[in-house]
This record gives structure tokens, C-alpha cells and sequence, in this order.
């Protein structure tokens, strides 16, 4: 398996060792707050479950109907999670509403507490791998998979807080109150991870900041050429797609241009990692004195 595979495993593991922790704690204390909790981490193994199968199948091959493989297969499984999020933070309000009608004090259990905190903990170390490993391999899964916890691990750190204080005030309220933040909490990074699942979708661009870094190495590798105009660029899954027109003096040999092209690709192949790079070569007359000019 590769490493994003064992990553996706390893998610769907912690997700259901956490899901048991906060029922637990849930069971021995009562609290809405963890009820909440708890549920928002049934979303986190429907969504593990669910990067596991995309990112199992990313990683499949091209194929005839498929030639620019299948890395779109993240995206789909980061706006699934978005919107098991947005479903689950609904379920927390309607929840909610019910306590507030008729609150009740939480049973003080310090057992119920410490497994909450375990949970979290859990949840916070395995949010820093997902974040470090998936950045680094560059899957939208796995990443939307860390940011969903990172959530988790701020809305459950808050709802420890608000369920002492409830205890210690005697404002029993305050539990279902944490328990509303925590749904407006999820409610935010649903929509946050839906969005942006539906820009790789879409063919967003990619940031500036890193056109700027395209830019810049066509500019520096491109030697011998006249300007680079034109320059388009979408992400897919770990790939990045860059095209542009590359203008060359018009009696420049082809053999020239082309180590002029392979030079560019290798370049920017260093700096951006997995990369497609289609250039159209074009003679000087069709130079459009914009864009990227050669230093």
C-alpha cells in the first residue's frame, strides 16, 4: 500500500478508537456538550471511511477513459465530509434546542471527563501526522481529513471548558450553549472544506503565490528564448498542470527549442514536484511583449 493509503487506514483506526472514547464519556456524564462531541466524531469515520475509497482510487493508473488518471477522486471525498459536517452540526442543533428547553446539570464523573480528554488528545496528535504527511504528498483528502480534526480538537477543548464551568457556576445552560458553538463551529469548516473541494473541481488556478514561483523559474530556465505568454494552471489531487506558449526567435533549429523546453520542464518539475507541462513553441512574430519575459 502506498503511504497515503496506510495514512487513510490509520485515519479510519483513530476515528473509530475516538468515536468509542467520546460515547463513553458521553454515557457516564450526560452532557449534550458531549453528546455533540461525540456525534461530530460519527462524521469523522463516515469521512475517513470515505477518503480511503477516493484516495485508494487516485491512485489508480490512467487509463483510456481516464488519461489524465484519477486524482479527482479526493475532491469528491473532501465535499462528501463537507457536507456529512454540515448534516452533523443540524443533528447538534436540534439537540441543542431540546436541552435549552429543559436543562439539566451534567453528572460530575471525572472518569466520563478524563476518557473526553484522552479522545481529544488523540484526535490532536493524529491531526499534526495528517497535516504534515498530507501536505507533504499533497492529497486534498487527507488534508481536508486534518482540518476536519483540527476542529474537532478546538470545539472539544471548549466543551471540556464550558461543561466545568456549568459544574462549577451551577449555569447549567452553558452546556447546551458550548454544544450551539460547537455546531456553529463545524457548521464553518463544512462549508470551508466544501468550498474549496469544489474550486480542485473546478480548475481553481494555483495561488498566487505559487504562480508567482512558476513565473519566476520559466523566466530563469527559459534562456535562449524570447517570452512566455499565456501561462494557464489548474491543481488535480498531487498534480500540477501548467500549459503556455513559449516564443523563440523564428530561425532558432527545432532541436534548439526543444532542449529550451526540456530545460523549463525540468525546472519546474524540481520546484513544484509532480507537474504535466504542455508548451506550445511559437516564432517571434507571434510574441506578445506581455507575460513572462526571459532574463
Amino acid at each position: 500500500m502506498t503511504r497515503a493509503v496506510n495514512l487513510a487506514v490509520g485515519s479510519v483506526v483513530v476515528a473509530l478508537a475516538v468515536l468509542a472514547l467520546k460515547l463513553a464519556a458521553w454515557w457516564l456524564t450526560g452532557s449534550v456538550a458531549l453528546f455533540a462531541d461525540a456525534l461530530e466524531s460519527v462524521v469523522n469515520v463516515a469521512a475517513a471511511g470515505a477518503a480511503l475509497v477516493a484516495i485508494r482510487l487516485s491512485a489508480m493508473p490512467a487509463d483510456a477513459n481516464h488519461p489524465y488518471g484519477h486524482d479527482k477522486a479526493e475532491y469528491f471525498s473532501a465535499v462528501l465530509e463537507g457536507a456529512l459536517i454540515l448534516v452533523a452540526a443540524f443533528v447538534i442543533l436540534h439537540e441543542v434546542w431540546t436541552a435549552w428547553l429543559r436543562p439539566r446539570e451534567p453528572d460530575l464523573a471525572p472518569l466520563g471527563l478524563v476518557i473526553s480528554m484522552i479522545a481529544t488528545a488523540l484526535n490532536a496528535a493524529w491531526c499534526s501526522v495528517l497535516f504534515r504527511h498530507g501536505r507533504r504528498l499533497r492529497s486534498p483528502a487527507l488534508v481536508a481529513d486534518a482540518r476536519h480534526l483540527l476542529a474537532d480538537v478546538v470545539t472539544s477543548a471548549g466543551v471540556l471548558a464550558g461543561i466545568l464551568l456549568a459544574l462549577v457556576t451551577g449555569y447549567y445552560w452553558l452546556d447546551p450553549l458550548l454544544a450551539a458553538l460547537t455546531a456553529v463551529n463545524i457548521l464553518f469548516s463544512g462549508a470551508r472544506l466544501v468550498r474549496e473541494s469544489v474550486g480542485g473541481l473546478m480548475d481553481e488556478a494555483v495561488p498566487p503565490d505559487q504562480l508567482a514561483r512558476i513565473r519566476h523559474t520559466v523566466s530563469c530556465a527559459a534562456e535562449g528564448a524570447i517570452e512566455a505568454h499565456d501561462i494557464r494552471s489548474r491543481q488535480s489531487g498531487r498534480w500540477t498542470f501548467i500549459e503556455f506558449h513559449l516564443v523563440v526567435p523564428g530561425d532558432m533549429r527545432v532541436v534548439e527549442a526543444h532542449e529550451i523546453c526540456d530545460r523549463i520542464e525540468a525546472a519546474l518539475k524540481a520546484e513544484l514536484g509532480d507537474a504535466v507541462i504542455t508548451i506550445h513553441v511559437e516564432p517571434e512574430g507571434k510574441a506578445k511583449h506581455s507575460g513572462v519575459l526571459v532574463l
